[in-house]
């Protein structure tokens, strides 16, 4: 019976130690990578995010100071129920029936974007509150892994109060504007608590492009959402959780 050479026995004492540190290595940065985007999911349960990615892009891509916090939070039960319907029509209608994905949005999605000259997005409540506080906004691949990534974190560590409240005090609802409180202020001069159907349908139609479609005069593809909002929001009832 022959034995193993020494050269083969030394190469496979190098084999043995290299594969452990390699297991050990990407083991240490799974855990590391854990760490990093659980902790803060865990801590914005409770905790307010104090800024977002999206308003320090901004910031350093305008010429004119842009804000770079979130300095008028509000928390639901004082923001408008009419938003509340308008935002949850116009975005997600089905919002509380998902666990953070609508498969069958997603799915017309794929099919539009690969078969026509359309680029249509399917994107949740969930995922855009993913996005907004944890992501950047450009569209790739990588973005997209974690977009659903941290939508499946916030999804079992939060309730659907605490991502639609995250939701409006985070979004871009024009150039500088962010938030729900913000935006009221500054386009109907009121706060989001008073504000009515139709502005809160108003609100919701500039969502998709708020930046270019918030512009006055009010485009006629904008007053047409509006009035489509408007007309199916007044048969959405609010969950009692939310009220």
């Amino acid at each position: 019976m022959k034995t193993p050479s020494k050269k083969r026995r030394k190469r496979s004492k190098k084999k043995g130690p290299l594969r452990i540190r390699i297991g050990r290595l990407v083991f240490d940065i799974s855990l590391c990578f854990l760490a990093l985007t659980l902790i803060p999911v865990l801590v914005f349960r409770y905790v307010n995010p104090p800024s977002t990615p999206l308003m320090w892009i901004r910031w350093a891509q305008s010429v004119s100071e842009s804000p770079r916090s979130l300095n008028s939070w509000q928390p639901l039960a004082n923001i408008s129920p009419h938003l509340l319907k308008a935002v949850i029509t116009a975005e997600d209608q089905k919002f509380f029936s998902h666990k953070g994905f609508d498969w069958k949005a997603i799915e017309y999605a794929i099919q539009v974007n690969l078969t026509t000259d359309r680029k249509i997005g399917a994107s949740t409540i969930s995922m855009q509150t993913a996005r907004n506080v944890f992501l950047w906004q450009k569209r790739t691949w990588l973005r997209k892994i974690l977009e659903g990534y941290f939508t499946t974190l916030i999804e079992m560590f939060w309730d659907k109060r605490r991502i639609l409240e995250v939701y409006l005090n985070v979004i871009e609802w024009g150039d500088g504007v962010f938030g729900c409180e913000k935006a009221a202020q500054i386009y109907f001069k009121r706060s989001s608590g008073s504000l009515s159907p139709v502005e809160s349908a108003w609100l919701a139609a500039i969502l998709p492009s708020p930046r270019k479609w918030s512009l006055q005069p009010v485009p006629d593809h904008v007053r047409m959402r509006q009035a489509k909002i408007l007309n199916t929001m007044t048969a959405l009832s609010i969950p009692s959780q939310l009220k």
